[in-house]
C-alpha cells in the first residue's frame, strides 16, 4: 500500500544554553569552547503511515511526539533525515494559530483557507458545511477578539476539519467545546475515517487510541520503541509509565525523603512565584502508586503529591496546600492541610515540614496543572507565605474516559428479561 507519510531517521536536536548570553557569544563565535549541550527531542527516528490507515502515537511527556508532528506540518524543521508526505494536510494542533484577531469570523476562515493551501473557490464550497459545524450564529460576523474561548476553539476547530485534507493530523484536540460539539467532533472523525482519509493521532486518551486506531507507535525519550496492534503498545506504554525515571532517580523515597526530588519533574521554567518566605516550599514531587516518581498517572490509580516545607520564622498553624487545574486556568479540585483537619502546630525557624496528600486519580485522562503553597494566618492577617502556581504538568493516562472532567466510578449492570 502507498505510504502517505514516510518517515527516515529523522533527528531533531536543540541546543541547550545553561545563560542567553553563552548563545549570544557561540553565535557570534566569541569562543572556541563549545557552550551548549545537545538534546536530542527525536533520534533516528522512522515509520510510514500508509494511505487510508489510522496510526496513533503515544509516549510520556517529552518523548517526541508533539515534535514530530510539527516536523510533519512544516511547523518545525528536523536537523536530519527524510520527511515525505503524499497528500493535502490539514493539522489540528494549535487551533486558531493562523488566526487574525481583529479580523471576523467569515475572514478568517478565508484567511485560514488559504494558509492550509486551498483556492477561494474551495472555501466558497465548504463555507456552510465550517459554519454549520461550528454552530457560534451571528459571531461569525464579529471580529474573533469578541469569542469566548469555546467559540475560538469550535470555529478553528470546523476550519481545519470540514476542509477535505487528504491527511489529517490530530493531537489531543478532538476534546475542545463541550461535550455536544466534541460527540461533533468525533462523529466527523469516524466519518473520515469510514471513508479512507489518513489519520494521524496523538492522545493520551487511551480509549480513543484502542478504538480508532488501525496501529500504534510508542515513542519514548525520541525513539521509537515498538509498534503494533493499540492493545500490544498501549499494554507495553503501561509499563514504561512505572519505570519512566532514569536509573538512579527511579527509587522508593524514605519516610524523610530525598533532597531534590523536583530534579525528577518537569518543573515548570515560567511558574508563578510569590509570597514573604517566611516557609518556603523547597521540594515536591507526585508520587505513583509503586512510590516512584512521575508526572503521568494512570487514571483510577493512587497517587501522592509530596512537598516539603523549610521554615524561615516562627508560624503558627500553617496552611500547606495543592491546587489541580485544566489547562484554561479553571480549579478543578484541591485541598488543604486545614481542610483535612490536619494540626500542624507551630514549627520554629529552621524547622522542615513534610505533607504528603495521598489520593485515587479520578480526573479524565489529559493534560492538568498542579499549583502548590503555603499560607495562614498571621496576626488575624491571612497572609501568603509561598505559592508555586503551574509549577509543572500532571498527565493523566486513561483507557475509559467518562463525561465532564472526573469520573464517577459508576458500576453499571443490565439484566436482560
Amino acid at each position: 500500500m502507498d505510504a502517505a507519510i514516510q518517515i527516515e531517521n529523522v533527528t531533531k536536536i536543540y541546543k541547550l544554553y545553561e545563560k542567553p548570553s553563552d548563545r549570544f557569544k557561540e553565535s557570534l563565535g566569541l569562543s572556541k569552547k563549545k557552550r551548549h549541550r545537545e538534546h536530542y527531542a527525536l533520534d533516528n527516528l522512522s515509520f510510514a503511515v500508509c494511505k487510508g490507515e489510522t496510526v496513533g502515537i503515544i509516549g510520556t511527556n517529552g518523548s517526541g511526539k508533539s515534535t514530530i508532528l510539527k516536523i510533519i506540518t512544516g511547523v518545525l524543521n528536523q536537523t536530519s533525515g527524510n520527511v515525505n508526505i503524499n497528500g493535502r494536510i490539514s493539522a489540528l494542533l494549535e487551533l486558531g494559530a493562523g488566526f487574525n484577531m481583529e479580523y471576523t469570523g467569515i475572514e478568517n476562515v478565508y484567511l485560514n483557507g488559504t494558509m492550509i493551501g486551498f483556492s477561494k473557490e474551495e472555501i466558497d464550497n465548504k463555507l456552510d458545511d465550517i459554519l454549520q459545524f461550528a454552530d457560534i450564529g451571528d459571531f461569525v460576523n464579529q471580529p474573533v477578539k469578541t469569542y469566548s474561548s469555546g467559540m475560538f476553539v469550535r470555529l478553528a476547530f470546523a476550519v481545519a476539519i470540514n476542509i477535505d485534507p487528504e491527511i489529517l493530523i490530530v493531537d489531543e484536540a478532538l476534546s475542545v467545546g463541550d461535550v455536544f460539539f466534541q460527540a461533533k467532533c468525533y462523529r466527523k472523525f469516524e466519518e473520515f475515517k469510514k471513508i479512507g482519509k489518513t489519520i494521524l493521532f496523538v492522545s493520551h486518551d487511551l480509549g480513543s487510541i484502542s478504538k480508532y486506531c488501525d496501529r500504534v507507535i510508542l515513542l519514548n525519550k525520541g525513539v521509537k520503541l515498538a509498534e503494533g496492534r493499540p492493545k500490544q503498545i498501549i499494554d507495553l506504554y503501561k509499563k514504561v509509565l512505572v519505570n519512566q525515571i532514569e536509573e538512579g532517580e527511579n527509587k522508593e523515597l524514605e519516610q524523610n525523603g530525598a533532597d531534590e526530588w523536583k530534579k525528577a519533574m518537569p518543573v515548570n521554567p515560567n511558574a508563578l512565584e510569590y509570597g514573604n518566605k517566611l516557609a518556603q516550599i523547597v521540594d515536591f514531587c507526585i508520587l505513583d502508586n509503586e512510590n516512584k516518581i512521575t508526572n503521568s498517572v494512570i487514571k483510577g490509580e493512587k497517587f501522592t503529591i509530596k512537598i516539603k516545607i523549610q521554615f524561615n520564622g516562627d508560624i503558627q498553624d500553617p496552611i500547606i496546600a495543592f491546587t489541580i487545574k485544566d489547562l484554561h486556568g479553571t480549579e478543578l479540585t484541591g485541598t488543604n492541610t486545614m481542610l483535612e483537619k490536619i494540626n500542624t502546630g507551630t514549627p520554629r525557624k529552621g524547622d522542615i515540614l513534610t505533607v504528603t496528600f495521598a489520593q485515587d486519580m479520578n480526573l479524565q485522562g489529559r493534560e492538568y496543572l498542579l499549583s502548590l503553597g503555603c499560607t495562614g494566618y498571621r496576626e488575624a492577617d491571612f497572609t501568603v507565605y509561598h505559592r508555586l502556581y503551574d509549577i509543572c504538568n500532571i498527565t493523566v493516562i486513561s483507557d475509559k474516559d467518562s463525561v465532564g472532567v472526573y469520573d464517577m466510578n459508576s458500576v453499571t449492570t443490565l439484566i436482560r428479561t
